[in-house]
């Protein structure tokens, strides 16, 4: 089973649809073995991990990268992978964004709206594209998927929201499910009406991202759900997290020159061995020897 096959059954069997978003290889194998069914790559996550801003200053290639770690690590936890604005504007670029996320082993992708000089969805001072011109990237986008993996799963995000407002937001929806997107995602909301509006004027599951510290409040899954939201994503929770606690540890380790104090925040040696299955490594090298 392919991965945009294996993410489409996720989205069948999870009522909603948690995306949480992975960092790096072993970050992946901890949301699996958690039990979430899909995970997802974040712009904002790659460009963090090089210590740049979210200032579409990341390249197709450094992102294809970090998603052939990911899906290595976890070949059957099917990845959304963050595409910004196609990494190019022109259909030849889109094409290959596509075709090498695939080759990477991506799930599908998202591609939205704004301009190239692309920032933060949550941040101010965002300029989009004309409709036409997002509707020609998800053409091009559809096109090189049916050449390449037709299971291949293409969401459409909008920042139109808080320049255009909500009736002028699922009309792009609407524009873009036209031109092949598989699901909608309107970037920025502000409350459960506007998911709930967005839902029934649109004719595919719709995503909400609910970062932290944004402008979308953090709205439960099942509050999510019940207004017809089918997909909920996180993008940097467990980055932001993970940041936090090395934070912390990096002070005390200062402050007291020993981590006996962090011992019991740490994951073990042995529950580590377990999640990489280094014992398995280890006997197959005795083996050999």
């Amino acid at each position: 089973m392919n991965p945009g096959t294996r993410f489409r059954e996720a989205l069948q069997q999870d009522h909603p649809l948690l995306l949480p978003g992975a960092f790096s290889p072993t970050s992946a194998m901890l949301v699996q073995r958690a039990g979430f069914r899909a995970a997802y790559l974040s712009g904002s996550g790659v460009a963090a991990a090089l210590g740049l801003p979210d200032l579409g200053m990341t390249t197709l290639t450094e992102v294809a990268a970090e998603t052939r770690r990911l899906t290595a690590a976890t070949p059957e936890l099917p990845f959304i992978v963050d595409a910004d604005t196609g990494f190019g504007s022109s259909e030849l670029n889109i094409h290959r964004t596509v075709q090498e996320l695939i080759h990477a082993g991506a799930a599908g992708i998202h591609l939205e709206d704004q301009d190239g000089a692309k920032r933060c969805g949550h941040r101010p001072n965002k300029r989009i594209v004309a409709k036409e011109e997002m509707v020609a990237r998800l053409a091009a986008a559809n096109s090189a998927r049916m050449d390449h993996s037709p299971a291949f799963f293409l969401i459409a995000r909008t920042d139109a929201f808080g320049h255009e407002g909500i009736d002028a937001t699922i009309e792009r929806c609407n524009a873009y499910v036209e031109a092949g997107a598989d699901a909608l995602f309107p970037e920025a909301l502000t409350s459960l009406e506007e998911y709930e509006a967005v839902c029934k004027g649109v004719n595919r599951p719709v995503l909400a991202n609910i970062t932290e510290f944004g402008k979308t409040p953090m709205f439960t899954a099942d509050e999510l759900f019940k207004v017809g939201v089918r997909i909920v994503l996180f993008p940097l929770t467990l980055f932001r997290v993970s940041l936090g606690s090395v934070a912390r540890a990096a002070r005390e380790l200062r402050r007291e020159g020993t981590q006996k104090g962090l011992v019991d925040e740490m994951f073990t040696r042995e529950q580590f061995y377990d999640l990489i299955h280094y014992h398995d490594y280890e006997e197959r090298l005795d083996s050999s020897r």
